[in-house]
């Protein structure tokens, strides 16, 4: 793994009034800073997808609550803040060949970013610096 690619905690919350103000507050008690998050939801579940400062301290606090957490590689990649952003991105990867699973975008300070979780994260790197695409690592979040 490169530091290219990351660490995203994924935290499995019932799907029910409250849920996510409980969760919300374990953070705080865990003093665990959100960078980036995404909520998906499914039935009778959600999954709260999470950039935080240190995934692991995170991840190893979160199991000692209880709540049931993963973690996934992904991947950020900088594009455009103009209409054919998220364009840009997706045909490199589909050129490649790799296989995006998931995304959300985030605005940092200086640039929009698009999280990917893809099928191939070390060559989705490659794929993206040999565009001329700057990816981001956790540590310029």
């Amino acid at each position: 793994m490169t530091d290219d690619v990351f660490i995203q905690l994924s935290i499995f919350v019932n799907n029910e009034p409250g849920s996510l103000a409980s969760m919300a507050k374990t953070l705080k008690e865990c003093d665990i800073n959100l960078k980036a998050f995404n909520i998906a939801e499914s039935s009778g579940f959600g999954v709260f997808r999470a950039i935080v400062d240190d995934p692991e301290e995170a991840y190893e606090k979160l199991k000692a609550r209880n709540l049931i957490v993963r973690k996934t590689e992904l991947i950020a990649v900088a594009v455009n803040d103009a209409p054919g952003g998220l364009f840009s991105a997706a045909k490199v990867l589909g050129d490649a060949g790799i296989n995006i699973e998931y995304g959300y975008a985030h605005k940092n300070k200086t640039e929009p970013l698009i999280f990917l979780r893809v099928d191939d994260p070390v060559a989705a790197v490659e794929a993206f610096k040999k565009a001329g695409m700057k990816t981001v690592t956790a540590k310029e979040l």
